[in-house]
């Protein structure tokens, strides 16, 4: 025997099927209590996060990078017991009395793991959010095989933090930590002078360091062609890592944490009788690991 099954939620009304011992469970904030907060660290990463009550938080994240895409994620306090699909539908609010909701997406349900959804499907909840609509997930219970979990995102209070969260992203780095933590810059000849190509690598290195702490250490390997005589060059070698390492520390590394050698004529990568060769020997390396 089945049943309609009929709730109102932050002014939400939505109409369910259930078995007639079953229960539709629902959370979500009331108008008095909903909260959108922004989170910033540094240029490196945003969220836009709103406490579900009784349930979990919701929250949109951008992170430094080419094209800064979005991610949800919904940090559930009980995770999923078991493999399933959550549907996402957009719920109008009371006043806009009459409005069916709208189907926006699934979200897989991954045992032990908070639900997710990625770029395209965040951005629509915002814009939903956005017009005074309620992003709502509907699955079934894994603890309880009758029962039903309703999870709303109120659009109370959200545009002003809405507009906060799309101004750090604006500000965002446009490249990742994996973008910048290899690098192979190239010098001039017989020079401890960087290319200008290299001049712009070291720059995005050094606005990076500026805004990641957990960057632990940093090392430094400079190299050179075959020309100008092996002590020479070792020496020389040994001056591009130490202005390398100098530059950083007057960004505010921490002189203890870059490590710095310069290996002269040793493991060459290219022909040194060309002058592309050469060029590509004349090269200093710089690789950052996190804590």
């Amino acid at each position: 025997m089945k049943y309609g099954w009929l709730f109102l939620s932050m002014g939400i009304t939505v109409t369910c099927s259930l078995n007639a011992h079953a229960a539709m469970r629902q959370y979500s904030a009331t108008a008095d209590a909903s909260n959108w907060t922004v989170n910033k660290t540094n240029r490196l990463a945003c969220t836009l996060q709103h406490e579900v009550p009784y349930y979990g938080d919701a929250i949109f994240s951008a992170a430094a990078s080419k094209n800064k895409d979005l991610t949800f994620n919904f940090d559930m306090m009980v995770r999923p017991e078991s493999y399933d699909f959550a549907g996402v539908q957009s719920v109008p609010p009371a006043w806009r009395a009459g409005q069916p909701a709208r189907d926006l997406t699934t979200m897989k349900l991954l045992k032990k793991f908070d639900g997710e959804l990625g770029n395209d499907s965040a951005w629509e909840m915002l814009t939903e959010l956005e017009k005074g609509y309620f992003p709502t997930f509907y699955y079934k219970d894994w603890s309880n095989k009758v029962d039903y979990i309703s999870v709303a995102l109120s659009s109370v209070n959200f545009k002003q933090a809405y507009w906060a969260f799309l101004q750090c992203r604006d500000g965002l780095l446009p490249y990742s930590f994996e973008d910048i933590a290899f690098t192979v810059m190239n010098y001039k000849s017989a020079s401890s002078e960087l290319t200008k190509d290299s001049r712009k690598r070291l720059e995005m290195i050094g606005e990076y360091l500026k805004n990641d702490p957990e960057i632990a250490t940093i090392e430094i390997a400079a190299f050179t062609d075959s020309y100008g005589g092996r002590s020479t060059n070792l020496e020389l070698s040994k001056k591009r890592a130490r202005a390398i390492k100098d530059y950083m520390v007057s960004l505010g590394v921490a002189e203890t944490r870059i490590m710095t050698d310069g290996f002269g004529e040793k493991r060459h990568i290219a022909d040194n009788a060309t002058v592309i060769g050469r060029g590509k020997n004349r090269r200093v390396v710089i690789q950052l690991a996190r804590q």
